[in-house]
């Protein structure tokens, strides 16, 4: 994959399976004149992800692919991204894993946010994990996504502490305005 650093414009999907607030995030974060990306492309593994309905309020093409068969959906996507011409990936609450062959396609060019300070509590479940520990502090990460899960070079972390008050519920909330805050500020850290 090119080196992407220093363009404008540069075509990039957003993977999701949720609600969607981290898309909605980094769309509106498109629209801002610093933005180095543009989103073309709107990927769901599953049309129950309320997440979706922002592509059709910003008029973003949207692609829901089953992934029942595993290859055959990574292949669809696949060439429906060689299609649109998108160079970069932004996961954002897609849950689930892509394959290596997928991942060596888009060579350092796919990036994930995740709910931890990682390399600490990869994989789900991890504000209960985090409050269970007695964890004082935990945050977010923003990292390459590489073959082996959650386990990518760390682009950027923000850390919270963790309330005597919180449970996971208001954990995560807390935790994702610090997302919808890093994950701009991770993909400006990439480009410029």
């Amino acid at each position: 994959m090119e080196k992407l650093t220093g363009l404008k414009n540069i075509k990039t999907a957003v993977f999701i399976s949720g609600s969607g607030s981290n898309l909605k995030n980094l769309i509106k974060f498109s629209k801002l004149k610093k933005s180095p990306i543009s989103i073309d492309l709107i990927v769901s593994n599953t049309n129950l992800a309320k997440g979706l309905r922002f592509a059709d309020q910003y008029k973003i093409k949207k692609e829901i692919f089953n992934f029942k068969n595993f290859k055959k959906a990574e292949k669809n996507i696949l060439i429906l991204l060689k299609k649109k011409k998108i160079k970069f990936i932004c996961l954002a609450g897609f849950m689930k894993i892509l394959s290596k062959k997928f991942i060596k396609k888009f060579n350092g060019t796919i990036i994930n946010i995740h709910p931890s300070l990682l390399p600490k509590y990869k994989g789900i479940n991890t504000h209960i994990r985090a409050i269970k520990n007695n964890d004082r502090f935990t945050g977010c990460t923003v990292h390459y996504v590489t073959e082996k899960l959650d386990s990518g070079k760390i682009i950027i972390q923000k850390k919270i502490k963790i309330a005597a008050r919180d449970d996971a519920i208001t954990l995560a909330k807390r935790v994702l305005v610090e997302e919808h805050k890093l994950y701009p500020a991770a993909i400006l850290k990439i480009f410029i």
